[in-house]
């Protein structure tokens, strides 16, 4: 079953279990696949791959106006973005722990033969390709930096 059919699925169950914040938030979902969908140039269906970035996209959205609120004091707006977050990571894989990421840019580094700083765009891009959806680039990007540094 595509996303696109479960998360359809989801609010229909979310309607009728009367919940709206799972339900609002399921719908900024529907919008974005849509919008992927229906934007110029676009395929007609959208890949798994293209499914995974939307959501990470959306999830890191709801991360950083969170801190914002956070930082506001605004608990009414900060409680809704965390909410939407919950529901969105429902849908995204599992994120790596550290020690997963840094063995798994470990064996980027070795097979890619990267040997110091300077091979730290190519190790980047592979490894940005490989742990997407699994991890955030910020800690891809410091782990990356600490391993060819050392």
């Amino acid at each position: 079953m595509s996303l696109k059919q479960t998360i359809e699925s989801e609010i229909k169950a979310a309607m009728i279990a009367k919940n709206k914040s799972r339900l609002t938030a399921l719908r900024a979902i529907k919008s974005l696949i849509l919008l992927e969908e229906t934007k110029s140039g676009a395929k007609a269906e959208i890949t798994e791959e293209d499914e995974l970035k939307l959501l990470t996209k959306a999830a890191k959205q709801r991360k950083d106006s969170a801190e914002i609120y956070r930082g506001q004091g605004r608990a009414d707006l900060l409680e809704v973005e965390e909410a939407e977050l919950a529901v969105i990571q429902e849908f995204l894989p599992k994120a790596l722990s550290d020690e997963e990421i840094e063995i798994a840019v470990s064996k980027i580094i070795t097979e890619s033969g990267a040997e110091g700083m300077k091979d730290m765009g190519k190790v980047m891009g592979m490894a940005s390709k490989a742990l997407a959806g699994k991890a955030d680039g910020k800690v891809i990007a410091d782990k990356v930096k600490a391993l060819l540094s050392s």
